[in-house]
């Protein structure tokens, strides 16, 4: 049994604007292949990943310690310490977590490692491909890329 404490692993940081948050990748760190598991830290006014849903992964999540804004499914709802919630593959799994508080949040993320994935973005109109390895996989994609929504192509003119 691979063990890991989370206290033994560096955090990984990400900022892109209002995009704010650290990360613990546990699942990979423990040798986990097919549940994904990362702990989150999102200080106070910071968005966590834009708004999505994925097609062929499912996605949870806990909240460890203090108060957020989950947008789930197009409705706000607040969640706290000890409040889980899952995210279906599929359209009504879309969410976000937004710390509109004074701090930090943290909270673990779980997700099937399925691929192919689409994963869309709702409010950008595009989605990304995955494939190869999942949505926080490792390994090399033979193919990955994001799109428009509206960006079809006719397959008989291609």
């Amino acid at each position: 049994m691979p063990r890991v404490n989370e206290g033994d692993l560096d955090w990984k940081e990400t900022e892109r604007g209002e995009i704010r948050f650290r990360r613990k990748q546990l699942g990979e760190a423990a040798g986990g292949e097919g549940i994904g598991c990362s702990l989150y830290e999102l200080p106070a006014g910071a968005k966590s990943w834009p708004y999505h849903y994925h097609t062929a992964n499912e996605e949870a999540l806990y909240v460890l310690a203090g108060e957020a804004t989950l947008r789930h499914d197009g409705e706000t709802h607040a969640i706290e310490a000890g409040d889980y919630v899952a995210f279906a593959a599929d359209e009504s799994g879309a969410h976000r977590v937004v710390n509109e508080g004074d701090e930090p949040v943290r909270y673990l993320a779980l997700s099937t490692m399925r691929e192919p994935d689409v994963t869309v973005y709702p409010d950008a109109g595009t989605f990304g491909v995955y494939a190869g390895s999942p949505p926080g996989g490792r390994e090399e994609r033979s193919l990955e890329g994001y799109y428009e929504i509206d960006g079809d192509v006719d397959y008989w003119e291609m």
